[in-house]
This record gives C-alpha cells, structure tokens and sequence, in this order.
C-alpha cells in the first residue's frame, strides 16, 4: 500500500468517526425536539398506523405542507427493524454522511491535483455549528443538502464529457429534491445550472448552450414527471382541498406569502457567524477565502461562488426566512475555503489565539448562565445547567488551540473539534438539562397510559401531533377552544384537557393531574373536568392557549 492510499484512508476515518461521534451525542443526549421533529415523526407514524403510504396525515387530517419523501425513509427502516425512536434520527444523519462524500467526489473533479481539497471542506462542514446541529435533525433540509450536491456533481460530469450519467444524476437530484421538500430544490440547483457559460471559464466556448439549456429543461421535466407519479393520485386519493394544498398552495400560495411582510434583506448576514460557527472566528479561514479569491478565473472557484451567491441573494429577497433555508449551500462554502486553504502556508500564536478567545467566551457564558436565573425567571431549568459544561468548555479551547501547533492541516482539525465540543455541550450540557421542557417523552407516556385505560383526551389550542409517536397514541386529543371544552366535558365527564399555562403562579390552589416545562417556560398541565371548572372560576388565563407556532 503506497503512502498516499494510507494517508487518504486515514483522512476518511477520520471524516467518519467525526460523523458518528456527532450521530452519537445526538442519539444519547436529545429526544425529539418539540415542535417540528415530533411533528415530522408523527406523521410518519400515522401512515404506519394506516398502512396508508400515498397520503400523509396528521390530526385525522391530510398533511400538505411536506412531500412524502422522509416519511417514506422512516417507515421503510421500521419495516427492516420494527418501530423505534432510532431510526428517523438516523435517517438524516445517513443523507448528512453521503452528502460530505459526494462534496469530496466534486471537490475532485473541480481539483484533481489537489487532492487534500475533499479532506478540508469535508472537516469544515462536519465542523459548522448548523451543518452539525442538522446532521441529527430529524427534518428535510438534510435531504436537500444532498440532492442539492448530487445535481452539482451531475452538472460537473455533464460538463466534463458524461453527460448520459451528469444529466441522469441531475434529472433524479430534481425529483428526490421535490419529493423532500419540494420546488426549492429548482431555486438551490438551476442557478448553478444556468450559469454554466460563466463558471466553465476558458474552456466556455466547448459549451453547447442550446444543448447544455435542453438538458437542463428535459431534467426538470422528468424530475417533475416523477413527483407527479405521487401527486397526481395522491390528490385523488386526499381530495379537493388537498389537491389544491400540493398543487397550487405549497407553491404559488407560499411565494405570495414569502414575500409579504418582508425581513429585511440582510437577515442572513449577521447569522452567518452562528451558521458557521466557529469557523468565522479563525482568521485563517479569512485568509483562504482571499486566496479563493484571487484566483476567480478557476473554473472550481466559479463553480462554488455560482453555486453559493445567486441562492443567498434569492433567500435573502424572501421573506420567509429560517436558517436552515440555506444549508444546501453552506459547502460550496467549505469547498472555496478548502481552495484557498491548500495555498495557505503556516498558522500564527496570533490564529491560535483569536480561536481560543472565542471558545473561553463561550465557556465563560455557559458559566453565568446559572446566574442569570432573576433576569429570565420564567427560563426554571436555568439554574441547573452545570458548572462543569462550561468549565469543560474553556479548558477545552485552550487545550485544543494551545495543541494545535503550527501545521495548518492540525490547527483546522482541532478547530473542528471544538465545534464538536461545543456541539456535544449543547446536547448535553444546555438541552439535557433543559429536561422536560425540550423532552415531551413523559407527557407522551402518561397520555398512552390515559388512552390504555380509554380516557378520553382533549387539547385546547392548535395542535402539532407532538405526542403522538413517542406516546406511541392510537388517536390524536381532540383539539377544541376554551369555549367548546365544558360541552366536550359534559360528553366526556371522565376526560381530561392539555392545556399551556404561560406563568405557573396562575395554577394557585389548582393541582393538575399532571404537569411539566414545555419549550423552555411554559407550563404544560392535564386538568380534569373538576381542576378545569376551578381553574377557570379563579381566571381568564386562556386567552392566547396556543402549544406552538405555524408553519
């Protein structure tokens, strides 16, 4: 085994174990994050409750707002290994893994003779504070970053003389996009597509545009013509107002809405720091970018900036702005700082420092957290985080920067690292002992034991279907307002009601039935026809009931 082979198997173990050990805090730290994760899985699990796999459902209700994509994935390993709490957790995390190693494959055919290029942008993606965070998320965006590099990597074949297997990849990248999540996986490749002529660089004149614009028209059509395999009988099947939700509302509906009430246009930019965490704080990585920079007549160079601009710059013009939007784009990000890393020479006490700095910072925050219990009285788990998640956190910034050396290749490593650090403290340090207010675990327990034993069970407010999977529930609560509730008691005297109470102080004399923290400091309690009557004489605190947010 020659040198090179080695050095390369080590570096993707290293890629590997970095992913697992992510995976792993994740699955031994968290449960389902109320309210999107416990949604998505309840979904999932109605359809296997159903044995219905066309539609999905929740609340008794057709659910539009997601393709079936995921839900499909979930069902199909509790088929292979029985219904588990596991599995959808992993489902993301697999989609997080094939995307690093198709980023690796561009990376190779952007850069053949620099073959550390993968290695690099592989440890700065695994390292970004959102990229790690969604590696474990049980939700679509993970599946979008992957069909997003998949279509990136069969433009960069068709380009370079597959065009049967580039044009393949891009048309199956389109219609597994908008089976996860729908049209805008068109917004997160065709740019790229598009600007083809200007990214091929010198080489644009081998380009045949017309050829090159049908390709891409015929990949969109049959990446459509494989959604609407699903959709067209799923809309028969769901009815009209489904029909209407697939077809028109998750599309054009959702465009008018993105641009009503507009965020402002630099939303992004002051999330940046946070969204690529920690790397945004090493100067080094400054200095790579103007490296990448300088050299804007390479044709990878131009293949990543046509990648990342057009797609910030279009949901910075949307309204409807989350962080996770932008993923799919955060490694054409690691591929141009891995670019300008390969010409970097040597790393200065002063980059070591600067790092080390921000890593104390944060350690030193986690440290006051505690103590700022008076300022956010409502935030009780505030308290209990534990002196040692910050004091493992500053010792080990200083630790893993003061070992870093001189080596550049060492010093991004242990920059990844303390992402990594940070990323397992979050876990098991701020959300573990956040406990019940970000782990609906019990409350989903105590109402299968209230469904065993045929209670019925009434939500007041919207409700996302939050309890439904882990409590392993057959139905969902009735969901009613406060003014239907003492008819639905009259109908179920032995029932008993979910309700959100804002401020606990408002209980008083009242013992629910049963009570915790829900998302952070509200109150979730179960009250029986005798508890709610007395909590309502007492008073009007149920103006604004509502369990979380839309979508």
């Amino acid at each position: 085994m020659s040198h090179p082979q080695y050095q390369s198997q080590q570096m993707q173990l290293h890629i590997g174990l970095f992913w697992l050990v992510l995976v792993l805090v994740s699955l031994f730290s968290r449960s389902f994050m109320p309210i999107d994760e416990t949604r998505y899985v309840t979904v999932a699990w109605n359809m296997f409750l159903n044995h219905d796999f066309l539609v999905p459902y929740l609340n008794g209700e057709t659910y539009s707002h997601k393709p079936p994509l995921l839900f499909w994935l979930m069902n199909l390993g509790w088929a292979v290994f029985g219904v588990n709490d596991w599995w959808p957790r992993l489902v993301p995390s697999i989609f997080a893994l094939g995307a690093v190693l198709i980023m690796q494959k561009i990376a190779a055919r952007l850069w053949p003779e620099r073959p550390q290029i993968g290695y690099v942008a592989s440890l700065i993606l695994l390292g970004s504070g959102m990229w790690a965070v969604f590696t474990t998320a049980t939700m679509f965006d993970m599946l979008v970053a992957f069909f997003t590099l998949w279509g990136a990597l069969g433009l960069l074949l068709a380009w370079q003389g597959e065009p049967k297997k580039g044009w393949t990849y891009v048309a199956l990248a389109i219609a597994g996009g908008l089976l996860a999540k729908g049209p805008t996986i068109l917004l997160q490749i065709l740019p790229l597509a598009a600007l083809a002529s200007w990214w091929t660089g010198n080489a644009a004149n081998k380009l045949n545009l017309r050829h090159w614009y049908f390709s891409i028209l015929i990949a969109v059509v049959v990446g459509v013509l494989v959604l609407l395999a699903w959709a067209i009988p799923a809309g028969i099947y769901g009815g009209a107002k489904y029909q209407h939700e697939i077809f028109w509302g998750q599309t054009a509906d959702r465009m008018v809405k993105s641009f009503a009430h507009r965020l402002p246009l630099y939303w992004y930019l002051p999330m940046l720091p946070v969204m690529l965490f920690p790397w945004l704080f090493a100067l080094p990585i400054w200095r790579a970018l103007a490296k990448a920079g300088s050299a804007i007549n390479e044709q990878g160079v131009r293949f990543c900036l046509a990648w990342f601009i057009p797609v910030f710059i279009a949901f910075s013009l949307i309204s409807g702005k989350q962080p996770h939007y932008v993923l799919p784009i955060i490694p054409a990000f690691a591929l141009l700082v891995a670019r300008g890393w390969d010409e970097l020479n040597h790393i200065s006490w002063l980059d070591k420092l600067l790092v080390a700095i921000v890593g104390v910072g944060v350690g030193v925050l986690l440290l006051a957290l505690p103590n700022l219990k008076h300022q956010f009285p409502s935030v009780i788990w505030l308290a209990d985080i534990p002196v040692w998640v910050g004091a493992v956190v500053v010792l080990g910034s200083m630790l893993l920067m003061l070992s870093a050396g001189t080596n550049k290749l060492r010093y991004l490593q242990h920059v990844a690292l303390l992402g990594l650090l940070l990323i397992s403290m979050l876990w098991f340090g701020v959300i573990r002992t956040a406990g019940e207010a970000y782990d609906v675990r019990p409350i989903s327990y105590h109402l299968k034991r209230l469904q065993d034993q045929n209670i019925p069970i009434a939500h007041i407010g919207r409700y996302y279907g939050q309890f439904n999977f882990l409590g392993r529930l057959i139905k969902s609560p009735d969901v009613l307002s406060e003014s239907q509730l003492n008819g639905w008691f009259k109908e179920n005297p032995q029932g008993q009601v979910i309700i959100y109470i804002d401020q606990p102080s408002k209980l008083k004399a009242v013992k629910p039935e049963y009570k915790q923290l829900y998302r952070g400091s509200k109150l979730l309690c179960i009250l029986t026809q005798a508890q709610w009557q007395a909590l309502s004489e007492q008073s009007q605190i149920f103006s604004s009931n509502e369990a979380g947010r839309s979508e």
